[in-house]
C-alpha cells in the first residue's frame, strides 16, 4: 500500500527526532518515525537523521539491516536526505576516531575539522550560525533559499567541498560542505530543523 507523500524518518536509536518531526508538521509534510522495513519501503521519501559518533551510528544501521534497505531504496531513485551525522553516513567512509565505512552513496570521505584549520584558536566543534555559499545555484533543495542565508551547525567532522557539494560554509581557511547532492540523494551538515525559516524552506523543497 502506497503512503502518498509520506516521509519515513529512520529511527535507529541515535538522536531526538522531536524538532525534525515538528518542523515537517509545520510545513504540512506527513512523516513517520520508523525502523520498520515495510514502512520505509512504502514511504515516498526518506530522511536519515543522526547525532553522535559515526562508528556507533554505522554499526546501529548495520545491526538492524537498515543500511541495506536505505541503499536499496536510494538505488531505485527514492529521494533520500541525510541530516548532520546522517549526511556524513551517506559518504564512503569517515576518519572519526579510526576509519569507518559509510553507506557509499556520495563519493568522498569525512575528516576531522581540527586537522584542517590553520587558526587553532577557532573552536571545534564548529557550532552556531554560518552562511551558505551556493556551489550549484539551481539545485532543487535551494529553490526557496537566498544565497548567504544563515543555518545552524554543530559538528567536529566534515566533508571537504567536492563536485557533489551543492552549498558550503567557510570556517577559517576551511570550506565545509553544507549541502551535498548526487541525483536523488542529498544531505545537510547543518540542522535544517534548527535553522529557522531557511531550514524550513530547505525541508519544504525536499518534501516537494
Amino acid at each position: 500500500m502506497e503512503n502518498n507523500n509520506l516521509i519515513a524518518i529512520i529511527d535507529y536509536g541515535v538522536g531526538n527526532l522531536f524538532s525534525l518531526t515538528s518542523s515537517l508538521k509545520y510545513i504540512g509534510a506527513k512523516s513517520v518515525v520508523t525502523g520498520d522495513a515495510e514502512k520505509i519501503k512504502s514511504a515516498e521519501k526518506i530522511i536519515l537523521p543522526g547525532v553522535g559518533a559515526f562508528g556507533d551510528a554505522a554499526k546501529a544501521l548495520k545491526k538492524t539491516g537498515l543500511d541495506e534497505i536505505i541503499a536499496a531504496e536510494a538505488a531505485v531513485g527514492k529521494p533520500l536526505m541525510g541530516i548532520c551525522l546522517g549526511m556524513q553516513l551517506l559518504y564512503e567512509k569517515s576518519f572519526e576516531y579510526g576509519e569507518h565505512k559509510g553507506l557509499g552513496l556520495i563519493p568522498g570521505t569525512i575528516s576531522p575539522l581540527a586537522d584542517f584549520l590553520e587558526d587553532k584558536s577557532l573552536k571545534v566543534p564548529h557550532m552556531g550560525w554560518n552562511s551558505l555559499v551556493f556551489a550549484q545555484k539551481n539545485h532543487q533543495l535551494l529553490k526557496y533559499v537566498n544565497e548567504h542565508s544563515f543555518v545552524y551547525y554543530v559538528h567536529s567532522f566534515f566533508a571537504p567541498v567536492s563536485e557533489h557539494t551543492a552549498a558550503y560554509s567557510g570556517y577559517g581557511n576551511v570550506n565545509i560542505t553544507g549541502i551535498c547532492a548526487k541525483g536523488n540523494v542529498v544531505g545537510t551538515q547543518f540542522h535544517p530543523e534548527k535553522s529557522g525559516e531557511t531550514g524550513l524552506n530547505i525541508l519544504r523543497a525536499f518534501a516537494e
